[in-house]
């Protein structure tokens, strides 16, 4: 029998609500709201890698205007570990937080990079919290309970509320033998299960997969067996924060005598503020600069490099077609993809296998050997945890809607008396004196950066990009007379990335007939007036193209006054 609930007994309770702004009903950009009465704190501020076809964003960010309703209450801002999808926000949301932000050690350290990167002194905000800790954020109480994930120095989060208890796991799974001999703090998750859990919200990642994860340790003999039999290099490409993996790497090249060569920027800074932090242990005789790797035969070296994903500028991809400066493959080396590849990026992958191979190495992936464990749980720890836990409520997190939807089904099988609440990001959910229910949606968007750091990419510049990458740039240049009107020249029409074949040809040719009917058609006062003839030049140019040939290039015009 579930406990009876303050929210649903007590009317001068204030009600709770929580809203969540990204990660639910997708992959990255996790972020929440909880607010109750007039305090609010945040649950993570994290990003998201952009398509392929969002040309030239670097991240992609939740629409933080969402939060000016909340302005000047929200009191923190809570962190539960150190991934992209969770800390990469930080700096563009930092401003509309009014106080501390907690975090692990491990993550904060991470945070702090970040912020220094984009000018962002925080000062004393960064608070390290630990688990099993409890701080006040106005009206409520945040705990800190231990989960084990793919990054060490990983919290879930229980919020103790006048309306009740709320429990946000994060990414989580149930790893009995962690590295670092700190598992999943499932006391605790039973403790407050006993008392009383107004509602849990739960990640949903891996609830397709049945049975369990699996330990980090259940790598360490598919490793063995490609050091033992390995005669050059083993070049192992992973996330850049997978300091667990980095960890079993490196045990295993003290055991098989190999130099260790940290490769990759986001590799290179996760492994020392590991090292800083006590979470990483390399012994100082087996690391070594990659610059140094051409110094040591091959068989004594084992790089581990970003670029697991493909990405074009990260150190695998580069060292793939031989443009690392350093780090160069030869017959007898073993490349090995140790990570999950995330939907889309499968191409790009392949792309950089089939280099690999061409370099004389031999490309391993978690399919022929067992090179790979995910950081979040299965099907079975997540009917665990919901057993344990016995919310009142529960709605799950942290997937696409086809994973929401498994996981619900799921909980209502693991207790027969849990009402689901099925939300998406802009759901608002309250619990109130008539229990918990979505009351009401709100606008939650995206924002689009690109690499400058501060700057958003607006829909119109999209629409431009994409304009240049299908059919290339039209630069229609005409010399006007600015008192009289009078066309000083033949026009003339300059062409980037667009196929000119037999039939652009001829348009191309036309095109410069067409301004000139098109002048004399326009008014002397338009005519002398630059900005004006700018936009009807595009206008009959776009026209033209997409008339003529099907085709919408970005059109520039270049009117010269002379």
């Amino acid at each position: 029998c579930l406990p009876m609930l303050q929210a649903e007994t007590d009317a001068s309770v204030a009600p709770l609500e929580v809203l969540p702004i990204g990660g639910v009903g997708e992959f990255g950009m996790n972020m929440m709201l909880v607010a109750s009465g007039d305090d609010a704190l945040l649950i993570d501020a994290g990003v998201m890698f952009p398509e392929p076809e969002l040309l030239g964003v670097d991240l992609v960010i939740p629409d933080l205007s969402v939060l000016d309703e909340w302005r000047g209450r929200i009191r923190a801002l809570v962190l539960t570990h150190g991934h992209e999808d969770h800390i990469g926000a930080v700096a563009h949301v930092l401003s509309r937080v009014d106080g501390p932000v907690y975090g692990s050690a491990l993550t904060l350290a991470m945070v702090e990079g970040k912020l220094e990167q984009h000018g962002i002194k925080p000062g004393e905000r960064l608070t390290e919290v630990k688990p099993r800790e409890t701080i006040a954020v106005g009206a409520m109480r945040v705990e800190f309970i231990r989960v084990t994930h793919s990054i060490p120095d990983c919290l879930a989060v229980a919020i103790h509320t006048p309306a009740g208890v709320i429990i946000h796991t994060a990414d989580f799974k149930i790893d009995q033998t962690p590295l670092d001999g700190e598992p999943t703090d499932l006391h605790r998750f039973a403790e407050l299960g006993a008392a009383g859990v107004l509602a849990l919200f739960a990640d949903s990642t891996n609830v397709d997969r049945p049975g369990h994860s699996g330990s980090e340790r259940d790598v360490i003999q598919g490793f063995e067996e490609i050091f033992s039999s390995t005669q050059g290099k083993v070049v192992v490409a992973c996330f850049s924060t997978s300091v667990y993996r980095m960890q079993n790497l490196i045990n295993l090249a003290e055991q098989f005598d190999r130099r260790v060569a940290i490769v990759g920027r986001g590799a290179v800074n996760t492994s020392e503020i590991a090292i800083r932090l006590g979470r990483l242990r390399m012994p100082s005789h087996l690391q070594i600069r990659d610059a140094e790797v051409r110094d040591f035969p091959s068989q004594d070296v084992l790089c581990i490099c970003t670029g697991s994903q493909g990405e074009p500028n990260a150190a695998l991809p580069r060292i793939a077609i031989d443009d690392h400066r350093h780090v160069k493959l030869g017959d007898g080396d073993v490349v090995v993809f140790s990570a999950r590849s995330i939907p889309g990026n499968e191409k790009a992958i392949a792309r950089v296998m089939n280099h690999a191979a061409r370099r004389g190495a031999t490309v391993i992936a978690d399919g022929e050997k067992h090179v790979h464990v995910s950081g979040h749980g299965a099907a079975e720890e997540l009917k665990l945890l919901i057993s344990l836990v016995k919310p009142r409520y529960f709605t799950p997190i942290h997937g696409e809607y086809r994973q929401l939807d498994r996981h619900a089904r799921m909980a209502r099988n693991v207790s027969a008396g849990l009402e689901v609440i099925l939300a998406e990001n802009g759901d608002a959910i309250v619990f109130d004196e008539h229990g918990g229910r979505i009351h009401r949606k709100v606008a939650a968007g995206r924002v689009f950066i690109d690499g400058t750091h501060t700057g958003e990419v607006g829909d119109e510049v999209l629409r431009d990009r994409r304009h240049l990458a299908g059919d290339g740039l039209v630069v229609p240049v005409m010399a006007i007379n600015g008192i009289t009107g009078v066309l000083e020249d033949t026009p003339e029409v300059i062409t980037r990335g667009f196929v000119v074949d037999k039939k652009t040809e001829g348009l191309l040719k036309e095109m410069p007939a067409v301004l000139l009917a098109m002048l004399e058609q326009t008014p002397i006062e338009e005519r002398t007036d630059p900005g004006l003839m700018k936009e009807r030049v595009r206008a009959e140019v776009q026209k033209f193209f997409r008339k003529r040939a099907g085709r919408r290039p970005l059109v520039l015009p270049v009117i010269m006054e002379v």
